[in-house]
């Protein structure tokens, strides 16, 4: 009987152990199913949905790189960025660029921008874009992939959350959730250097051809990127226009371009100039005047200074008189004719780290200013 009772235990302790091992494969088998049916919603669901989310993340957690390949441009189907967008929904459309249309996205739970235009795929887009896409650094905003299919060519780009430096800039009337105080601007226009700095270093030089103040991006610490970079240079290799798309009057671009579209790193430094110019002031530089000749800007300048008017009238009680003196004095020779006197890019960045330095150590001994400001002659003469 003690045989057979031993048969039996080790039988019944048989039958436990598969009984075990099937419920352990059930469970996996239904956790793998709900985790499968959760991804399949996210990526088809409102990009809103994750925000919270990518806040919570830190620094990285609208940068996507830490879910798409480092380096090199990643293909993407139609069927994911119309997933991701859900069906490029105009409740997801946020603005509209030289590349076109510009949507919101959550595509592999990772919160993207999708561009959009029209266009037949071509070996010439996919080289150009392979190589944009391996351009990496702090200050310039990633590009992760692309696509063209079905008529349209697109471009994967990092979302920032806080947009593009219009919407805390210009005086819209409306009531601004963010007050740039002078420092944050003074960081914003560093980085946003050194993001111009890196794209010039690069052997051959990118030059960007597009720079301005709607392509200064900033993420959830106002930390500035700059967008589109080397796109004006795309479009340019895939289109039959040929080498400017600049016909239309463009307030940043150099006027010592012209009509051949002679870009350089020295045209690019002029629209960094009215960049800055913008910083200062809190105005559209569009919106000041007529620019038909190479001075007119810069005159506008030269007569305004001697007006309470000139300094945006939001950074009262945040700025040193030093230091904006210092970054009127850099914005005008980032503007300078002819082009060959302005700085190079890396030394417009050494400019901005020193009068930043030095707007920190003199507000710490001394306070900020609340002063009113009248720049005139005074600048000048020491320039």
């Amino acid at each position: 009987m003690s045989k057979t009772a031993t048969i039996i235990g080790i039988a019944a302790g048989a039958v436990a152990v598969v009984i075990l091992v099937i419920g352990f494969i059930w469970f996996c088998k239904s956790q793998c199913k709900n985790l499968s049916n959760r991804n399949s919603e996210t990526g088809s669901s409102d990009p809103s949905a994750l925000v919270e989310w990518n806040r919570g993340a830190g620094p990285s957690s609208s940068s996507g790189q830490s879910l798409f390949a480092p380096h090199g441009a990643q293909r993407f189907t139609m069927e994911e960025l119309e997933r991701a967008t859900r069906q490029f929904n105009e409740s997801n459309l946020i603005g509209y660029g030289s590349f076109g249309e510009v949507y919101k996205g959550l595509l592999r739970d990772t919160i993207v921008a999708i561009k959009r235009r029209a266009g037949a795929p071509t070996t010439e887009f996919v080289a150009e874009v392979t190589y944009l896409s391996e351009i990496r650094h702090r200050h310039l905003v990633s590009l992760l992939g692309y696509c063209q299919e079905n008529g349209s060519q697109m471009l994967v780009y990092e979302y920032l959350p806080n947009g593009n430096m219009c919407n805390h800039l210009y005086n819209t009337g409306l009531e601004s959730s963010t007050r740039l105080e002078f420092k944050q601007r003074l960081s914003i226009a560093l980085g946003a250097a050194k993001g111009l700095c890196h794209l010039h270093s690069l052997k051959p030089p990118l030059v960007h051809r597009n720079f301005k103040t709607a392509n200064v991006l900033v993420d959830e610490n106002f930390i500035a990127k700059v967008a589109d970079a080397g796109v004006s240079r795309l479009l340019e290799k895939i289109e039959e226009a040929g080498p400017s798309r600049t016909s239309t009057a463009n307030v940043f671009q150099d006027p010592e371009v012209g009509a051949a579209g002679n870009f350089s790193e020295m045209s690019d430094i002029y629209s960094f100039g009215v960049f800055l110019l913008e910083l200062v002031t809190g105005q559209q530089a569009v919106k000041i005047g007529s620019f038909g000749s190479n001075d007119t800007l810069i005159q506008w300048v030269l007569s305004e200074l001697s007006t309470n008017n000139f300094v945006d009238r939001r950074l009262v009680g945040t700025f040193t008189m030093e230091g904006i003196r210092d970054l009127i004095r850099l914005t005008l020779q980032c503007m300078s004719f002819p082009g060959t006197g302005r700085p190079r890019m890396d030394m417009v960045e050494h400019g901005l780290e020193q009068i930043r330095e030095k707007e920190m150590a003199l507000t710490t001994m001394m306070g900020e200013s609340t002063a009113t400001i009248t720049l005139g002659s005074e600048l000048f003469a020491s320039k």
